[in-house]
């Protein structure tokens, strides 16, 4: 088992918080982490996973009965399934408001599910559980998001000889049991089966909707866009789906941690709901299946590569903002005369720092167009920009831009 770099948040959350509510897609090994948090009290914190159809039933027929027979700390794997323990858990907390009373698991995101999400505000943390970070693959505990913001600027080392190239780190992924197998025809087969069964069976349960075949191609066309800008009209005339379907379907899979929104960034902060969000698919694994990139593709389709690429440089920068102490915002930005910056990180007081993401070995000072048009909008709040390399050296262009390795990314120090 792979250390998980959430762990420390949710004990801390456990020691000053009633309800805690790990949530992540399927498969992502919450149930795993939440065993060994469990194990590891004393008395052991009683463990009922909604998966199992006795238990399942108990709680929706009585979900009164069901909290109340909960004595001591509890947890309760896959909450979701029976949303109708939410309101009962939150009566039990307005009774009893101890730390750590219950550690719940969900594949669903309850923040964008309102009636969940009122439930238990102001009595809930929720922290984040993605696919394993590069990391946790390595036990590492990154400080890539942190150290952008210091004042220092950073120095990476290069990988070493013997590390993992990035194109394999890509294909592997991160769900658990997908990265651990070798053979990628038989990993191949994994994702298959995770898009065509795990995903329809829990959107499904999440929407109550049947006939739901579209979703396994609706996240291909996804991670055929991934770092691209949505556009729902187009992809809705691709999979020949009204917009109102492919945009319910949308939702239902970001609600499920499955596909990730990155919404723009401007100084009017007003403006941003208008503009476009950058899509993106949670595992990079998954994505490079569904889009049919092997290694052998990565290696000779640049436009390919670039966009598995972003893809998975993003969402391990996204998966850091869980256990990070700046926690910043994290937007794209795109200007009208055209420049683009791939990532935007904000933190609480306005500060900026902006990140690009190049396949190439080496990048030059026109690699810094987009940070640059970025650094003069943000003015006096833009602390840094970092053009992201598949080199070796940490090069400053000027007092605040600069080129680094991807491998600062997963860097631990």
């Amino acid at each position: 088992m792979h250390g998980r770099n959430a762990q420390e948040s949710i004990e801390i959350a456990l020691g000053d918080t009633p309800v805690v509510l790990v949530q992540g897609a399927r498969q992502v090994g919450k149930t795993t982490l939440v065993q060994a948090l469990s194990a590891d009290v004393k008395p052991p914190r009683r463990v009922l996973t909604l998966d199992d159809g006795a238990v399942l039933s108990a709680a929706q027929r009585d979900p009164e009965g069901f909290v109340a027979a909960l004595t001591g700390p509890s947890a309760i794997d896959e909450v979701q399934r029976a949303p109708e323990l939410f309101r009962a858990i939150k009566a039990s907390v307005d009774r009893d408001r101890t730390p750590g009373r219950f550690l719940l698991t969900g594949s669903a995101n309850v923040m964008l599910l309102p009636k969940l999400s009122e439930s238990l505000a102001g009595r809930v943390e929720l922290i984040p559980l993605w696919p394993l970070s590069q990391g946790e693959f390595e036990g590492v505990r990154e400080r890539f998001i942190d150290r952008l913001f210091e004042r220092e600027t950073p120095d990476w080392k290069g990988p070493g000889k013997r590390a993992r190239p990035v194109v394999e780190r890509m294909l592997r992924g991160g769900f658990p049991e997908a990265s651990s197998r070798a053979d990628a025809v038989r990993r191949d087969a994994w994702f298959s089966a995770y898009a065509e069964t795990t995903l329809r069976r829990e959107v499904r349960e999440l929407s109550g909707a049947e006939g739901l075949a579209e979703l396994p191609r609706l996240l291909a066309a996804l991670a055929a866009r991934a770092g691209g800008l949505l556009n729902v009209a187009d992809v809705s005339r691709a999979l020949g789906m009204p917009q109102s379907t492919t945009r319910r379907y949308i939702a239902l899979l970001e609600a499920t941690f499955l596909a990730v929104m990155v919404p723009a960034w401007s100084t009017n902060r007003s403006s941003r709901l208008a503009k476009s969000a950058k899509v993106l698919v949670a595992d990079s694994g998954l994505a490079c299946h569904l889009v049919g990139a092997n290694a052998d593709r990565l290696a000779e389709d640049g436009p390919a590569r670039g966009a598995m690429l972003e893809n998975f440089l993003a969402m391990e920068i996204i998966k850091q903002r869980g256990w990070s102490q700046t926690k910043p915002a994290i937007h794209h930005f795109r200007s009208a005369a055209g420049a683009e910056v791939d990532l935007v990180l904000e933190d609480r007081v306005g500060r900026v720092v902006g990140i690009e993401f190049k396949s190439a070995r080496s990048v030059g000072a026109d690699a810094f167009r987009g940070l640059r048009a970025l650094r003069e909008l943000a003015g006096k709040n833009f602390v840094r920009g970092v053009v992201l390399h598949d080199g070796v050296e940490t090069v400053r262009f000027d007092p605040t831009l600069m080129a680094a390795p991807h491998s600062a990314v997963w860097s631990g120090d």
